[in-house]
């Protein structure tokens, strides 16, 4: 992948098909678009306390998965494109 490609705008194509997954996912676990939502801007929100991360590249998926003993329990996936791994100031660490 060219590091130009990396920070380019998305087309309203790549739009409309990222809203379309979200809407599938949420379909199949019950979960409003707008709630899938709300749980990506969180989960940036926190992320973005402790690493630079590229939020409108960042996907969240949730599936059903099985294991032997529970049966089929929803689980969150997600893939959050990180562009800096300097520790935030705002860190806990970096106080210490």
């Amino acid at each position: 992948m060219k590091l130009r490609n990396f920070f380019r705008k998305k087309s309203s194509r790549e739009i409309a098909k990222d809203r379309l997954k979200i809407l599938l996912i949420s379909d199949r676990v019950n979960c409003s678009p707008e709630m899938m939502e709300m749980i990506k801007t969180d989960i940036a929100k926190v992320i973005s306390k402790y690493m630079k991360i590229d939020a409108q590249s960042m996907e969240i998926q949730i599936a059903k998965t099985g294991s032997r003993d529970r049966g089929k329990l929803p689980s969150l996936y997600a893939n959050i494109p990180i562009l800096d791994l300097t520790e935030s100031r705002n860190s806990p660490t970096s106080s210490m």
